[in-house]
């Protein structure tokens, strides 16, 4: 199906001034669904905080109950014996200097970064490097962390990791399209409900603004807020 074609099919679908229920978005995406490959499902979440603000820079992880639906590539900084501890979780890499050395080369073949505490001063090099592309391991993710066995079987099993970006939104994935409509919704009430918990002291007026979903290829749909007042 052509791009002008599937657009068109959109409009017949979507409700653009609408707000949708998570389970009528769900069902919409799931119609709207064209493509031959298995399309990520995304949630932008507009929030009324000040991103500048070093205490209103959200960032953390929650773990998702069905998962991602993707393979993500975990590496881990660490030295013995956490080093086999992570390696026997499934870990994708595993070093210290080594790795440092790899990434300053310009290697960046994976998706999340963790570390023990005591590796972070010599990753520190690397802050403009996976800083940029919002890789740097943090506390406040659970990245940084001497359980790295139990992360690493978080972060592949399917766990969120999210960050505000500097307009004051943040993207996450929440599954595949393929996934069924139930798991979807759960999905997404669990990161939404992991936000509401993650607001600031500081933060004043509506936190959560408006929340967009949609497919890689598909439309975006505005949802309803109203199921986080029953939360």
């Amino acid at each position: 199906m052509k791009v002008a074609k599937r657009i068109t099919a959109y409009a017949s679908l979507v409700d653009k001034a609408k707000e949708y229920s998570i389970e009528d978005a769900v069902k919409v995406l799931k119609e709207c669904h064209k493509v031959k490959f298995d399309e990520t499902v995304d949630v932008a979440v507009r929030l009324g905080i000040d991103p500048k603000k070093s205490d209103q820079a959200i960032r953390g992880a929650v773990a998702m109950p069905h998962g991602l639906g993707k393979k993500v590539r975990v590496l881990v900084f660490a030295k013995e014996p956490k080093a086999a501890e992570a390696t026997a979780a499934g870990a994708d890499y595993v070093g210290a200097e080594d790795l440092v050395e790899k990434i300053t080369g310009g290697w960046l073949d994976f998706d999340v970064v963790v570390a023990t505490p005591d590796m972070m001063k010599i990753i520190g090099k690397l802050g403009k490097i996976l800083g940029t592309k919002g890789l740097m391991p943090n506390p406040k993710t659970g990245t940084v962390t001497m359980e790295v066995g139990k992360t690493v079987k978080e972060l592949k099993s399917g766990k969120a990791v999210y960050r505000i970006d500097k307009a004051g939104i943040i993207h996450s994935a929440v599954g595949k399209i393929s996934f069924e409509a139930t798991a979807l919704t759960e999905n997404i009430k669990t990161l939404m409900h992991a936000l509401v918990k993650a607001r600031p002291a500081t933060a004043k007026g509506t936190f959560i603004r408006k929340i967009s979903l949609s497919t890689t290829m598909g439309p975006g749909l505005k949802l309803d807020r109203s199921f986080l007042e029953a939360a």
